[in-house]
């Protein structure tokens, strides 16, 4: 279906209602026949499950509604995104896990790995192995194998079979997938950008929940061409003045929208994600020539997380942001008690003074309760660039 210019706000608001809209569709993928597997990650090689035909969502919970429930179970001092996620699935709140056959996790950070134990109880869940460091041959090794578990798993649970030529085929369509979206969110270096930060978050969140892959990818391309024209017609919704900021930090999207809006909302403008949610996952294409497994284990095991000891490539990711996007200053936002970003924080801090980029590190939850001080923070902080 082609769209307008005029028709652009309508366009981002379909991927922004994606996640809540994506439960009819589900539903009705499950009603044919179709598997589902649950993934909570970007470390998960979603090709494998493209492979076989079944439908992979994102399950990670972003609202506070249901956090009171798991901290029956749960520490209070654990990290929100681990507590809404458990919180969801015990109180059946989510239909995505609800509809997933399978559960696959992987003990990217010690409080998720313990969650997975609990949720085990309830669902058919498969936890990968992530090594915590990236570079030894030994790491690559682990994660090929895992990788391969995981395909073996999929086969058994699904009463399917993958040939390396099903993964090649679906390491091509996912690298389509993120090639449309980095040339969209790239659109942002002009400047001022075509969109603003929460347009940008508000597509690049919404996309998992697409689940027909080739209709998916006409509306990116259709979205990056009537931006692209809009802008050309002098269509200009972010104010020139306006500070260029790069977010990054743990993952976005739901409830912690707020930091961005708290941004834009004091007179910035949020030219790009370094998180997860964001360039993190996308920046990068997979190989798609000789060893399909081999060729996953390379591409994802190169993810530059907080969880990975040393983690140079998210350095060189935030560096080359900084450069591309023009970036006057980078945020960091922090969820509580997420303790492999809140100790990295000093890295990314000393990393970016000694490159005369400023930086603020902002911590928060899946509250509303701090929504005043965040503002507060983020405007002394665009007053100071």
């Amino acid at each position: 279906m082609a769209h307008n210019a005029a028709q652009l706000p309508e366009i981002f608001e379909s991927f922004g209602e994606a996640r809540k809209n994506g439960f009819l569709s589900m539903k009705a993928l499950k009603d044919k026949g179709v598997g589902v597997v649950g993934t909570f990650c970007t470390y998960t090689p979603l090709e494998v499950f493209m492979a076989a035909g079944l439908v992979p969502v994102g399950l990670c919970s972003t609202s506070d509604e249901t956090v009171a429930e798991a901290e029956k179970t749960l520490p209070r001092n654990l990290c929100p995104l681990i507590k809404a996620s458990y919180g969801f699935a015990v109180t059946d709140k989510c239909p995505y896990m609800y509809f997933s056959d399978l559960v696959v996790g992987e003990n990217t950070c010690d409080g998720k790995k313990k969650m997975y134990e609990l949720l085990g109880k309830i669902k058919n869940v498969h936890v990968m192995d992530l090594p915590q460091t990236q570079n030894k041959a030994a790491s690559k090794k682990l994660w090929k194998d895992e990788i391969v578990t995981l395909k073996e798993k999929t086969e058994e649970c699904f009463g399917v079979k993958i040939s390396d030529d099903d993964l090649r085929r679906a390491i091509r369509d996912k690298n389509r997938e993120r090639a449309l979206l980095k040339e969209f969110y790239e659109l942002s270096k002009a400047v001022p950008p075509p969109m603003t930060g929460l347009q940008q978050l508000q597509l690049l969140f919404g996309a998992q929940y697409k689940f027909d892959h080739g209709q998916k990818l006409a509306e990116l391309r259709q979205t990056i061409d009537n931006i692209k024209a809009s802008y050309a017609q002098g269509q200009r919704p972010v104010e020139a003045k306006a500070k260029r900021i790069i977010l990054t930090g743990c993952p976005m999207g739901g409830v912690t929208e707020k930091v961005t809006k708290a941004i834009e909302e004091s007179g910035g403008v949020v030219a790009a994600y370094e998180n997860c949610t964001g360039a993190k996952q996308i920046d990068r294409q997979a190989r798609e020539d000789g060893d399909p497994y081999e060729a996953l284990a390379e591409h994802y095991l190169a993810i530059g997380c907080s969880v990975m000891t040393p983690n140079p490539n998210r350095l060189e990711l935030l560096e080359r942001l900084c450069r591309e996007f023009q970036a006057d200053g980078v945020v960091e936002m922090v969820l509580q008690a997420c303790h492999t970003y809140a100790v990295e924080t000093h890295t990314i801090r000393d990393f970016l003074s000694a490159r005369g980029v400023p930086f603020l590190s902002l911590e928060t939850d899946y509250s509303s309760g701090d929504i005043g001080q965040l503002k507060t923070r983020a405007a002394a902080f665009l007053e100071m660039l």
